[in-house]
C-alpha cells in the first residue's frame, strides 16, 4: 500500500506541475500580448498627440497670420507659404516713376519692440522686377521690403525702404541660387538687412533708419510689376523676440 500511495502521490504532484507550468505560460503569453497592445496603443497615442500638438501649433501661428492683398493661389502650412504671385502688383511711392502702387500679396504677423526675422526664399521669376521677400511695414508710407528681385535676367538682393517717399538699392548676385535666405534685425531706430546662401554666412546689404517703440507688421512679401505672375515658396518664417537694447543698458548701468 505505502508503495502504491506513494506512486500516485509521485504522480500527483507531476500533474500539478505540469498544469503549474501551463498556468505560468498562459500568464507569460498574457502579459506578454497585453504589453504589445498597451506598447502599440502608447505609440498610436503619442503619434496623435504629436499630431494634434503640430495642428495646434499650425493653428496658433495661422491665426496670428493674416493676408494683406491675397491672392487668388495659396497655401500654408506649419513650415511654408506658397503662392502664385498676383500679376501687375507692386509696393512703391512716387520716386523716380511719379506713381503709387501698394498692391502686392503680404502675409504677416504684427509685433512690437525689436526683433530679428528670417526666411527662405524661392522663386521661379521670369520678368523684370519680379521679386520675393521680407516686409516690415509700419503704415502705406512707412515700410520696408527687401529680398530678391529680377532685373535684366540677373537676380539681385534688393532693399527698397520708404519714409514718404520710396528709395532702391541693389546688390547683383553672381550667380543664380535655387534659394536665398533674407534675415532683418530690427534695433532701436533702425533695420539691418542680411542675405546669405547657405543660411550660414550672412552678408549685411543694408542699414537703413526705421521709426522705433511702434508696432510692426512683419512678413513675407512678392511682387510682379510688369510680368503675369510666378510660383513663390518661403520656408522656415520665424520672427525672434530681442531684449530691448537701451533697457539692457539701462539695467547694466542700475544692478
Amino acid at each position: 500500500m505505502l508503495l502504491v500511495a506513494t506512486f500516485f502521490s509521485v504522480k500527483v504532484l507531476e500533474a500539478l506541475y505540469r498544469y503549474s507550468f501551463t498556468i505560468r505560460f498562459g500568464f507569460f503569453l498574457l502579459i506578454k500580448a497585453n504589453t504589445n497592445t498597451i506598447l502599440n496603443y502608447m505609440k498610436k497615442t503619442s503619434l496623435l498627440i504629436l499630431m494634434l500638438t503640430a495642428f495646434g501649433s499650425f493653428a496658433q501661428n495661422s491665426e496670428k497670420m493674416q493676408w494683406f492683398n491675397q491672392p487668388e493661389k495659396w497655401k500654408a502650412d506649419s513650415k511654408s507659404l506658397s503662392m502664385f504671385v498676383t500679376p501687375k502688383t507692386d509696393y512703391w511711392r512716387i520716386t523716380h516713376y511719379g506713381f503709387t502702387v501698394d498692391d502686392g500679396p503680404f502675409y504677416y504677423t504684427t509685433v512690437g519692440g525689436e526683433f530679428e526675422a528670417k526666411v527662405k526664399i524661392t522663386g521661379e521669376y521670369k520678368t523684370r522686377f519680379d521679386q520675393t521677400g521680407l516686409m516690415l511695414r509700419i503704415d502705406e508710407k512707412t515700410w520696408i521690403k527687401t529680398g530678391v528681385e529680377f532685373v535684366d535676367g540677373n537676380m539681385n538682393i534688393s532693399s527698397v525702404v520708404t519714409n514718404e517717399k520710396s528709395d532702391w538699392s541693389v546688390i547683383e548676385l553672381t550667380e543664380k541660387p535655387k534659394s536665398v535666405w533674407i534675415k532683418v534685425v530690427r534695433r532701436l531706430d533702425a533695420v539691418e538687412i542680411f542675405y546669405s546662401l547657405d543660411d550660414k554666412k550672412y552678408t549685411m546689404a543694408r542699414l537703413a533708419s526705421f521709426p522705433d517703440n511702434k508696432p510692426v507688421m512683419i512678413g513675407m512679401t512678392a511682387a510682379s510689376p510688369d510680368g503675369n505672375g510666378f510660383n513663390a515658396v518661403f520656408e522656415g518664417f520665424e520672427v525672434k523676440h530681442l531684449p530691448d537694447a537701451r533697457r539692457l543698458k539701462w539695467l547694466e548701468n542700475n544692478k
